[in-house]
């Protein structure tokens, strides 16, 4: 059948359970096809007559690389000559980071913002006012300085209630406010106190707000920086913000545009070489009710891994990735109680003899597993000169493992349920962040020995809060597939269960404060490991970050959020 496309189909499913989960309906929100009666996937894209993955090969070219080198090489000294205005150089950190465009030159904002660091007590005194204490605070916090949040008491009355203004009240200094509590640990009550003060006037202020404005300040309580994908924003972010930084703005806007280019023309091909790879491994003909998803599996390490120089390190993490909804499917939909179990422990013994018995679909599954994995270990060894398969194995028998747990789980009705918090801490492993932090930590050459700046135990309690963030929003329960033959629990299932008497509304409120804490959790840790492996961070960070773009379901069952991501990212 002939098929009409004018944009890649976004071929999102509905998910219950990991960093993907079994489905059964396809959701094309990107696509504008007909094609009656007919699945509609990546590949059907790919072999039509219009391939918008290889249209416009023009994008990257030697014009434009030029072109970007010398904007790079201006935007690095305009860091380097800051100093004079504190919160002109604030604000083009601020700018550069927000636009995407900050690997560019991280040495030189390193640099900048400890400047800032030096001179704190400067930038923190009671002359200074709420619009740059509070940018300079989420800065050097950002950038691993710990600056205590009694900074903020200068606003607060005799009563330590945070002050509105008597005069004309500054939006973007509450704004700032806002963004600035988002980097709260435990036991910050000030920056609690920060979030609901500042949010509160916000809304409040929003109907006396033009359109523009109204706009921008919804986007910043929906989308704070920290915890949202911030390039995602940038277009929310260029007109107001970049507007007036020393005169600066059409260096950073034609930067970040001149990436945008490239880094469109790079992904295409990376989609390109992911879709080759999964077509060629054949496992989408052996498992026809599984998932069939290389854009979406691709997405994650798009969003994670932005440094258009990370190109075999997203390739193969997609790889990775694939395989967790891979197995998920297996052992949601297709595998025997015994023959998961059989499964489990080839796995953990990472031997392809173990799976002689087992139905060719498992064997090819493990095959390929196997070969990827091992695949995987060899590039990091030509690369960084350390071999790491041994622990990348034990993520995935880790994984199994966990599967094989909630399989025995839900099989058994009511009887053997587990409690919430038993099954929290078993979901964080079977969610897959685990194995894709991991894969990410050693891509990216940590862990070479247990005297380098952090080992894989430093990342273990990041690794622990993204997990639990996913598993939650996960669980949350956005997401009702009516079509879902698999067998899956919820974590607010077990919770009303075990809180008789708790509605469905309380328990997601209790699921969203749960979300907060992991947050403070994980902040605290990006604070406690400093700045030896921003680049590992920055991953983490990003996968936490998209998380609710990958969970967060409208009414209909449409992912707008994430569609509005993957086309700002491919096609736009």
């Amino acid at each position: 059948m002939a098929i009409n496309c004018t944009i890649l189909a976004s071929s999102y499913y509905r998910t219950t359970r990991t960093i993907g989960a079994p489905i059964r309906e396809v959701k094309p929100a990107l696509v504008a096809c007909s094609a009656s009666r007919q699945r509609l996937n990546v590949s059907q894209c790919l072999n039509s007559a219009f391939n918008p993955l290889i249209y416009h090969e023009d994008l990257v070219n030697d014009e434009l690389y030029v072109r970007r080198t010398q904007k790079m090489m201006d935007v690095r000294h305009m860091l380097k000559t800051g100093g004079e205005d504190r919160l002109k150089d604030l604000r083009l950190v601020d700018a550069i980071q927000r636009l995407g465009i900050d690997h560019h030159c991280q040495e030189e904002i390193e640099a900048l913002i400890w400047r800032q660091h030096v001179s704190a007590k400067c930038c923190f005194d009671q002359s200074e006012g709420l619009h740059e204490v509070s940018l300079c605070f989420r800065l050097l916090r950002q950038e691993g300085y710990y600056v205590p949040p009694d900074v903020f008491n200068n606003f607060k009355d005799e009563k330590g209630k945070f002050m509105a203004s008597s005069g004309k009240v500054n939006v973007r200094a509450l704004m700032e406010l806002y963004e600035a509590a988002q980097l709260s640990i435990e036991g910050e009550d000030i920056l609690d106190d920060a979030a609901e003060f500042s949010s509160q006037l916000l809304n409040a202020l929003l109907k006396y707000l033009d359109e523009d404005n109204a706009a921008l300040v919804k986007n910043t309580l929906k989308h704070p920086y920290r915890k949202s994908m911030y390039k995602f924003k940038a277009n929310n972010f260029m007109g107001s913000e970049v507007e007036g930084i020393n005169g600066w703005e059409n260096c950073l806007l034609e930067l970040s545009n001149a990436d945008f280019y490239m880094a469109q023309g790079i992904h295409r091909q990376e989609l390109l070489q992911i879709t080759k790879w999964w077509k060629d491994l054949g496992l989408a003909r052996e498992l026809k009710q599984a998932r069939d998803q290389p854009l979406k599996w691709y997405t994650w390490p798009m969003a994670m891994l932005n440094d258009l120089r990370l190109s075999d390190e997203r390739v193969e993490l997609t790889k990775s990735i694939s395989f967790i909804y891979i197995i998920d499917d297996i052992f949601d939909l297709y595998g025997k109680p015994e023959e998961l179990t059989l499964f489990a422990e080839a796995v953990n013994r990472w031997d392809l003899a173990a799976v002689d018995q087992l139905p060719d679909y498992m064997k090819k599954c493990f095959r390929a597993l196997y070969d990827t994995t091992n695949e995987a270990g060899i590039k990091i060894h030509k690369k960084h000169g350390f071999n790491r398969t041994k622990f990348l194995r034990k993520t995935w028998a880790s994984l199994c493992n966990a599967f094989l747990v909630e399989s025995r789980w839900f099989r058994s009705g009511s009887r053997d349920q587990p409690m919430a918090d038993e099954y929290l801490k078993n979901g964080k492993v079977s969610s897959g962040v685990h194995v894709v932090l991991e894969h990410v930590f050693f891509l990216l050459g940590f862990g070479a020995t247990n005297e380098g700046p952090i080992d894989l135990s430093d990342a273990s309690a990041i690794i622990s809060s993204v997990a639990a963030m996913l598993r939650l929003w996960d669980d949350l329960g956005s997401a009702k597939d009516e079509d879902q033959n698999g067998h899956d629990g919820s974590y607010i299932d077990y919770y009303m269960k075990e809180h008789q008497g708790v509605t469905l509304d309380i328990a997601r409120e209790h699921v969203f404060k749960q979300i907060s804490e992991e947050w403070k959790r994980l902040n605290k840790e990006c604070l406690r490991l400093n700045r030896f492996s921003s680049s590992f961070q920055r991953a983490s960070l990003n996968l936490a970050r998209m998380v609710p773009l990958m969970y967060s379901y409208d009414d209909n069952q449409r992912l707008l959020d994430l569609d509005e991501f993957v086309k700002s990212r491919l096609y736009d």
